[in-house]
């Protein structure tokens, strides 16, 4: 898909034969830029993530979230509208064209309320938990995790839709860990690629036999239904003063005295946030809370 791409002097791209003018930076990471891009025949505004691949190892990543984002059609999964690679000055780089959601992401929202001194909803957080737990579901139940879960990765649309997005961490839920070696490489892998003050516990010390499924996305919607609550997630801070957030996520969470959320809420957010994996629910358990009880 979208074998062609040339760069003009008038700031547009062509990615199968359809022609993108460039609006705007949106944002930039250490190995990718997010670009805010026209469509000249429908108008439409699209973003159009470009990663850099340094080498094939970097170029087999970039296919993978290409695959990862050809697997789903599902309202909270972002989707890909077309993809291409391309060789520019002897570097490789994947460019994803993307639906382009105005309103931004989860986070960008709970950082204008803390500035303004305000707190998110009760139903409104329930109603964006509720879509992050069915992204979830369809991802789980196709075998994969998405393993980078938090606030950033989620995109709102103005109608409070979360959008799951930023798929290039995702892969096989279940992964069997069979001796040290095995152990060392995930650990390695998850240090590299799940945000630390949303890692699961049973990711930053991986014991040499042992089973990692999709429960580490369960630990990472408790940190997110936190950072909804209280505006920060429960180990940024933990993380900022340089105290190790692999010794705080062993311990249960501290809800603080000032939540004014409801008891159930509360308690959902504990009974998610469970350090011992094979005690921690599944998805499906947290999705029948929000639904059968809307607590």
């Amino acid at each position: 898909m979208g074998q062609t791409l040339c760069i003009c002097s008038r700031g547009s791209i062509t990615i199968d034969n359809k022609k993108y003018y460039f609006v705007q930076k949106l944002d930039e990471g250490g190995f990718s830029y997010v670009d805010l891009v026209e469509g000249v025949k429908d108008g439409r505004f699209y973003a159009l993530k470009r990663i850099l691949c340094h080498d094939r190892e970097g170029r087999q990543e970039a296919q993978t979230e290409v695959e990862m984002h050809q697997i789903f059609n599902h309202p909270n999964i972002l989707s890909l509208v077309a993809h291409t690679f391309v060789d520019r000055g002897g570097k490789s780089e994947a460019w994803l064209l993307l639906p382009y959601i105005s309103k931004g992401s989860l986070w960008s929202v709970l950082e204008k309320l803390r500035d303004k001194g305000s707190s998110m909803p009760e139903k409104q957080i329930l109603q964006i938990l509720h879509g992050i737990c069915s992204g979830l579901k369809a991802i789980h139940e196709k075998g994969y995790a998405h393993r980078d879960l938090k606030p950033t990765n989620v995109l709102l649309d103005e109608d409070d839709r979360p959008v799951l997005m930023d798929l290039g961490s995702m892969n096989r839920a279940r992964i069997e860990v069979r001796g040290t070696r095995e152990a060392m490489t995930i650990q390695d892998w998850a240090a590299q690629r799940c945000t630390i003050s949303y890692r699961a516990p049973e990711l930053f010390s991986v014991e040499s036999h042992c089973i990692i499924d999709e429960r580490t996305d369960v630990w990472s919607l408790g940190c997110v239904l936190y950072c909804m609550m209280m505006l920060e997630g429960p180990y940024d801070l933990v993380f900022q003063k340089g105290d190790s957030v692999a010794l705080a996520v062993q311990n249960p969470v501290v809800i603080p005295q000032s939540c004014s959320y409801s008891e159930g809420l509360q308690i959902l957010l504990s009974s998610i946030m469970v350090s011992n994996p094979q005690e921690r629910p599944n998805i499906n358990w947290v999705l029948d809370q929000i639904c059968s009880s809307q607590l």
